[in-house]
C-alpha cells in the first residue's frame, strides 16, 4: 500500500481534452496533440536560431518545416499503425481511427523516417546543406521529444511492466494495455517520465560535445541516433505494449532503435573522414544566401579542407568558415 500511496498518478480522463472557448465556438483539444505542438514550436525556435547562428537566412526553416512536419507525422503514425494492426484491423474495427493521431500511437522512428524525407526534401528547396540542418535540428529535437512524451501521460500511454518501486505509475484499470488478471492496484514503470529525462540529458551533453569539438557535417546527428537509440532500445524491451512483429524474439521497435545506433556509427565515421574542416557554408554550392550588407570580396579563391578547389566555392579557413563554426544554440 506504501507504494501505491508515493506513486504516480495518471490525470483522469477529463485531463485528456482542453475546452476551448474562441468566439462563442466551442472546441475540445486533445491535450496530447497540445503537448506535441508545444514541443514543434519549442524545436522550430531553437533550430532557426541555430540555423541562423551558422550564417543561414533568418526565417529559411519556414520552407524546410512544412514537408518536415507533413512527412514526420504521416511516417510516426504509419508505423505505429503497421507494428500495432490488432489495435485497428479487426471485425467491426472503426477504419476511420487509423487517421486519429489525437488519440496517441505516433512512432518516433517512424516520425524520424518521414521527417527525415521531408528535411531532405526542404533543403533541396531552399539550398541549405542536409547535415547542417540535421546537425541543427537534433538537440530541438531531442527537446521536442521530452516535451511531446507528457502527452503520453494524459493519454496514460508509454508505460512499461508492472513493478514495486515508490515512483511506479498509476494507470486505469480500464486501460486495454494492461495484461487481463492483474490487480487493480499494479503500479507499472513509467516509460515516458524515463523517457523525458534520457532526452533532457541528451539535449545537455549533444550541446557540450558539439560546442568542444566543433561537431559539424551531421556528426551531431549521429550522436543523436547513437545516444536516443541505446536508450530507446532498453525502454522499448520493457514496454507493456511493444509491437506486435518480433524477430529473434526481439521487438520491432527495438530492432529499429538497434538500427538508429549503427546507423549514428555509420555517419559519424563516414564524415570524419570525407570532412576534415569546418563547414564553409550552411548552403549547398550556387544557392548561398548573402546577407545585404556583405562586402563581396573579388580576391576570393575556390579551396577546400586541403587547399584544392571544392565545390563548395569557400577555403575552409577562410572568415566565411569560421562565421558557421558550431554554437550551443
Amino acid at each position: 500500500m506504501s507504494s501505491w500511496l508515493t506513486s504516480i498518478p495518471s490525470p483522469g480522463p477529463e485531463w485528456q481534452q482542453i475546452p476551448i472557448d474562441i468566439f462563442g465556438l466551442h472546441w475540445r483539444i486533445q491535450t496530447y496533440a497540445i503537448m506535441i505542438l508545444i514541443g514543434i514550436v519549442v524545436a522550430s525556435l531553437w533550430t532557426s536560431r541555430r540555423l541562423t547562428k551558422r550564417g543561414a537566412e533568418p526565417g529559411v526553416l519556414l520552407d524546410v518545416l512544412i514537408p518536415v512536419i507533413v512527412l514526420g507525422i504521416v511516417g510516426a503514425r504509419l508505423y505505429h499503425v503497421v507494428t500495432h494492426p490488432g489495435d485497428y484491423f479487426y471485425d467491426g474495427a472503426p477504419l476511420w481511427k487509423v487517421f486519429a493521431i489525437w488519440e496517441g500511437g505516433n512512432a518516433i522512428f517512424g516520425s524520424l523516417i518521414g521527417g527525415a524525407v521531408g528535411a531532405w526534401i526542404g533543403c533541396r528547396w531552399t539550398g541549405l546543406r542536409f547535415w547542417t540542418f540535421a546537425d541543427a535540428l537534433a538537440p530541438a529535437l531531442l527537446l521536442a521529444q521530452a516535451i511531446g512524451r507528457l502527452g503520453n501521460w494524459f493519454n496514460q500511454e508509454l508505460f512499461g511492466l508492472p513493478t514495486d518501486v515508490p515512483w511506479g505509475l498509476q494507470i486505469d484499470s480500464t486501460n486495454k494495455a494492461i495484461p487481463v488478471g492483474l490487480p487493480d492496484n499494479t503500479l507499472f514503470q513509467p516509460l515516458f517520465l524515463y523517457e523525458i529525462i534520457w532526452n533532457v540529458i541528451g539535449v545537455v551533453l549533444l550541446v557540450l560535445l558539439e560546442r568542444k569539438f566543433r561537431l559539424q557535417w551531421g556528426k551531431v546527428l549521429a550522436l543523436y541516433l547513437i545516444g536516443y537509440g541505446l536508450g530507446r532500445s532498453y525502454l522499448e524491451s520493457i514496454r507493456i505494449d511493444p509491437s506486435e512483429f518480433s524477430f529473434l524474439g526481439i521487438p520491432t521497435n527495438v530492432w529499429a532503435a538497434f538500427v538508429a545506433v549503427v546507423l549514428g556509427v555509420i555517419i559519424f565515421i563516414v564524415q570524419s573522414r570525407r570532412h576534415t574542416g569546418l563547414e564553409p557554408s550552411p548552403y549547398r554550392p550556387g544557392r548561398e544566401w548573402v546577407r545585404p550588407d556583405a562586402e563581396v570580396d573579388s580576391d576570393d579563391t575556390d579551396l577546400d579542407d586541403e587547399g584544392t578547389a571544392d565545390d563548395d566555392g569557400v577555403p575552409a579557413g577562410s572568415a566565411s568558415a569560421k562565421a558557421t563554426s558550431p554554437t550551443n544554440g
